[in-house]
């Protein structure tokens, strides 16, 4: 024993639970431990002993341990709790149910030994030696002690906590008894290298947590409170459910613990926190007894309307049902169940039988406030019980079997404990009780079980000796009388495939009866088009919702960034999705295109005009005198000039781009070849006036046309170079304007441009030179002035044009260009002309040879 407690951690809880360490000097794995006599409990002989623990009460009656005398026998104290008395006589009905059967361990009677571990730590490491130790009180010191090594019991069904259930764990597990628990659910005890003996029929809290976390995702909460029992089973079980919640994004404003053995403070503070916070859902992963503290605390200042979440220990516990401050709570529970014959079983206890157990006693004088012997430590009355007491007519847990939650854990547990007995002594039908068999048959044969109880519920357990997990989403629903009920609105199976283990199948109704789902948010959810911007120094939960960025969008509700939309889109005014950009350029329908038309129409319909004018007076001095071959030419340049320009408007093909430029250039040439030829006609005409001038001869029509032939090839060739080498092309500008696409034609080549540009430029100053120089020849009917002030025109014009083009945004840019083609255009029809047709056709008198040659005094236009 000296050993023993070398080793063990918990040492004066043995001294507590009253072990004597200088008593036993033999190995003790090989020897049997002395011990106390038993606890009172409940007892029935048979050829097979089932040990059973129930945390009957919730505490032990405090002695000061001296170590100079033998410490007292622990002993329970403070209320009973009647509903686990129901599990302790639910474990005793169901051994009586298989000893009745026939097919299961027939001809063998199994018994039963119960205990009260008060809920606590040494009475739960004293049962548990006592289980591995007998009943016997005399120490063996004998060398060989094989036959008194045997243990009590061959399994033991407990504890209903955890962390009793993990000291007897530690204890039962060096000598491989196993143990079955009903109701610990402990994440920790599924490491079977701490616990390799200890199996449950309740799932663990690892599933649960998980579960916890989903439902919380599911509805949207993620700011939330945590309180949880300052035990293996609230500090363990929260662990895994914040490990959760952190991987599902649920953020935790606050995570209080508490024990109801702690300081009023710390009971105090807790409720404080939970009063104080912004968090409207609290995840309470208590004990019932931590709960009922805290409800009470939370009673005498009630908070805010909570929406409470809380774990399988209270969620269905009938006891909280009268916390109105908790109408709407929901949580995981095990599924309810119907035991067929319980209930009268439980209706059968007499005064008699209760006599015969000091709980049963208890359990009679507190619920019927008598005494069954007299004066009573329990009811607090001195009237004895006369036999007049009706059992069916309490109303305590004891007979509440309406859900059967746990009490049905303890009967797969007694039965699982007896198929593995099955399994060793019996073949078939036939059973040896004579047959020896040490605990640890009984440990591999549970790993094996696999069979389905009475009332229809399978039982196997997997590797580390857990059920497979199935809760029911339980929900405390307001009654028509204003009270409470829970009703079952869900489901979690952890063998269905991942995402589809939840599911509600009815509606919930939430904290003060209401029907939409509670809001618990740090932060209001980002709508599409902005983004979540943590703030500084709070949780992930706790952010900003900013706008995106121009040309960005989000197109999900709090999304953690902002996504660019490619270059031919751009986002929506709520910019949450991306639109195509509007693509711009000069269409046939646009208000400028028509009004351009409509100019480039009209100047080219003037010029036909003009030409009919001069074709019937073509006899006439005043056509003769100005080269009517080449006015006629100029004329129909002039045409193909005004009507160019329509080839700039239009949406932007690739015919289209070459062709505009091309004809534009070409057209133009022409144009101011044949001004230019009629420049040189002027000059030559009047130097060969001179005397002896002979230059008429080098510049007559032929030599005319071929001056314009050679202008116009030469812009062909430049234009055939430029479509050769690099031609325009439609093109998408997406740089000018963020918003919308710009339509228009790429140069290609810069240099044909400007080169077809310049070339147009050079003949225009070319032509504006030798005009100005011949401006004042004598005549009255000096052509070289107008062609001088058309010049100046079409130069102004265009000179004005490049800082203009550059400038000018989206389809504003072909506008420009056509009115530059149409501004030069009626520039020199107009002053080249128009002072023709004004005497054709109103001043007949002064088209006449002497007029022109000036021998007639000239009336003033």
């Amino acid at each position: 024993m000296q050993f023993i407690l070398s080793f063990l951690p918990f040492g004066s809880l043995l001294l507590m639970a009253g072990f004597r360490p200088a008593a036993c000097k033999l190995n003790p794995v090989s020897c049997r431990l002395w011990t106390e006599p038993q606890q009172p409990g409940i007892f029935m002989n048979g050829d097979f002993v089932i040990g059973g623990v129930f945390s009957i009460h919730l505490y032990t009656r405090s002695d000061q341990i001296t170590y100079t005398s033998l410490p007292p026998q622990p002993q329970c104290s403070g209320s009973m709790d009647f509903r686990e008395l129901r599990f302790a006589r639910a474990m005793e009905f169901t051994i009586h149910e298989i000893n009745n059967r026939t097919d299961l361990l027939p001809g063998i009677m199994l018994g039963f030994e119960i205990h009260d571990s008060c809920s606590t730590v040494p009475m739960a490491i004293k049962l548990g030696f006592q289980f591995a130790n007998g009943k016997d009180t005399v120490f063996n010191d004998s060398e060989l002690c094989v036959e008194s090594a045997a243990a009590a019991v061959p399994a033991v069904i407990g504890d209903s906590s955890s962390t009793p259930s993990i000291s007897m764990a530690r204890i039962l597990g060096l000598f491989r008894i196993p143990q079955v628990s009903p109701y610990a659910t402990c994440a920790c005890l599924s490491d079977k290298r701490q616990y390799p003996a200890f199996f449950r029929t309740i799932p663990s809290d690892h599933h649960q947590a998980a579960a916890l976390a989903r439902m919380v995702k599911y509805f949207g909460w993620t700011w939330i409170g945590a309180v949880r029992s300052d035990s293996d089973y609230g500090n363990n079980g929260m662990a895994s459910f914040l490990k959760a919640a952190q991987e599902e994004g649920i953020c935790v404003e606050y995570s209080e613990a508490y024990y109801r053995t702690q300081p009023r403070s710390k009971l105090e503070r807790v409720a404080n926190v939970i009063r104080r916070s912004t968090a409207r859902v609290v995840v309470a992963f208590l004990a019932s007894g931590d709960m009922r503290f805290l409800l009470e605390e939370l009673a005498r200042d009630p908070p805010p309307p909570l929406q409470w979440i809380g774990s399988e220990t209270w969620i269905t516990d009938p006891e909280f049902l009268k916390f109105n401050m908790c109408s709407g709570a929901v949580g995981f529970g095990i599924p309810q169940s119907v035991i067929p014959g319980l209930r009268e079983f439980l209706l059968e206890l007499t005064p008699a039988q209760a006599l015969k157990s000091p709980l049963l006693t208890e359990f009679w004088e507190r619920s019927f406030s008598c005494s069954l012997k007299g004066q009573s430590d329990f009811s607090g009355s001195a009237r004895e019980c006369d036999g007049s007491e009706d059992i069916s007519a309490l109303k305590n847990p004891y007979l509440d079997t309406s859900q059967l939650r746990i009490t049905n854990m303890v009967y797969k547990a007694t039965y699982a404990i007896a198929h593995a007995i099955h399994s060793i002594i019996c073949k078939d039908t036939q059973c040896d009780k004579t047959i020896k068999f040490a605990p640890w048959q009984i440990l591999n044969q549970l790993k094996k079980v696999n069979f389905t109880t009475k009332n229809g519920y399978r039982v196997t357990f997997d590797s580390n000796g857990d059920p497979v997990a199935v809760y029911e989403l339980i929900n405390w629903q307001i009654k028509k009388d204003g009270g409470l009920n829970f009703v079952t609105v869900g489901n979690y199976d952890s063998s269905k495939p991942r995402g589809q283990e939840f599911s509600i199948s009815r509606p919930v109704n939430w904290v003060g009866g209401q029907t939409e789902v509670p809001v618990s948010v740090c932060s209001e959810s980002c709508p599409p088009g902005t983004r979540k911007a943590v703030q500084k120094g709070k949780p992930i939960c706790c952010y900003d919702c900013i706008p995106c960025a121009e040309g960005e969008i989000s197109n999900s509700t709090d999304s953690l960034g902002c996504e660019r939309c490619s270059p031919e889109f751009w986002p929506n005014t709520k910019q949450d999705s991306c639109l195509p950009k509007p693509v711009e350029f000069l269409s046939w329908d646009d208000t400028l295109s028509i009004i351009l038309t409509a100019f480039s129409v009209a100047g080219a319909f003037m010029a036909v005009c003009v030409a009919v004018v001069f074709f019937k007076h073509r006899t006439s001095p005043i056509v003769r005198a100005n080269n009517s071959e080449l006015s006629f030419l100029l004329l129909f340049s002039l045409t193909l000039c005004f009507l160019c320009s329509l080839t700039f408007i239009g949406r932007p093909s690739e015919w289209s781009c070459m062709l505009r430029h091309t004809a534009f250039g070409i057209t133009f040439v022409l144009c101011i070849s044949c001004v230019l030829g009629k420049t040189i006609v002027v000059l030559m005409a009047f130097r060969a006036t001179l005397p002896g001038s002979n230059v008429m001869k080098w510049f007559g029509p032929p030599q005319q046309r071929l001056s314009v032939l050679a202008f116009t090839l030469i812009q062909v060739l430049i234009c055939i170079l430029w479509l050769k080498i690099s031609p325009p092309f439609p093109l998408k500008n997406l740089m000018h304007y963020k918003e919308r696409i710009i339509l228009e034609c790429g140069l290609g080549s810069a240099i044909g441009f400007w080169a077809v540009l310049g070339y147009i430029g050079l003949l225009a100053l070319l032509c504006f030179v030798l005009a100005f120089l011949a401006r004042k020849l004598p005549d009255n009917f000096n052509e070289a002035k107008f062609i001088t002030f058309s010049m100046l025109i079409f130069s102004a014009v265009w000179i004005t044009f490049i800082p203009a083009y550059v400038s000018s945004p989206g389809k504003f840019t072909v506008a420009v260009e056509i009115f530059a083609i149409l501004a030069s255009s009626f520039g020199m029809i107009i002053c080249i002309f128009a002072p023709k047709c004004f005497i054709i056709v109103c001043r007949p008198e002064q088209n006449t040879k002497k007029h022109l040659m000036g021998k007639v005094p000239s009336k003033a236009l």
